[in-house]
């Protein structure tokens, strides 16, 4: 086998060595005391609790303002709210007559001369339920009533 007359230079370290490797460790470098540091955390906790407790006595003072004026109109909203009932009510019972006045023997709020809730006074309020409610409404309406929590 031949040998080749190229010349190969191997690598080998520098002449004396090479270089220590620096392993020792090196501190950080200090800005402050423990003390230091300790007081400022301190001032900052109180500091940020004195502002919290402000804040928290102006969101206390928003809260009771809402609930008072809350208090003051659900009441009135309601009213409006039985009112629109009532209404609705009345317009049925006024479609149900002009609808059924062509039939003989027919009383509105009856089934044929019978009354529908037996055990009751005639004086006693009863609430009508969803469908007789929207009775003279579109079905997409009645639909919409009864499937409204879903969309919440």
């Amino acid at each position: 086998m031949a040998t080749p007359t190229v010349n190969i230079r191997q690598d080998l370290p520098p002449p004396g060595g090479y270089q220590p490797i620096n392993y020792k460790r090196i501190p950080a470098k200090t800005y402050m005391s423990g003390r230091t540091m300790f007081l400022i955390y301190a001032f900052v906790q109180t500091s940020a609790c004195f502002i919290w407790l402000r804040g928290d006595r102006k969101l206390t003072q928003w809260k009771v303002e809402a609930r008072s004026g809350n208090m003051a109109t659900i009441p009135m909203l309601q009213a409006e709210k039985d009112r629109a009932y009532l209404k609705v009510i009345r317009k049925n019972r006024d479609l149900e007559t002009e609808l059924m006045k062509d039939v003989p023997g027919w009383e509105v709020g009856t089934y044929y001369g019978d009354k529908i809730y037996w055990t009751r006074p005639d004086n006693e309020w009863h609430d009508i339920t969803t469908n007789e409610y929207f009775v003279h409404a579109y079905k997409s309406d009645l639909n919409y009533h009864c499937n409204f929590f879903k969309y919440l």
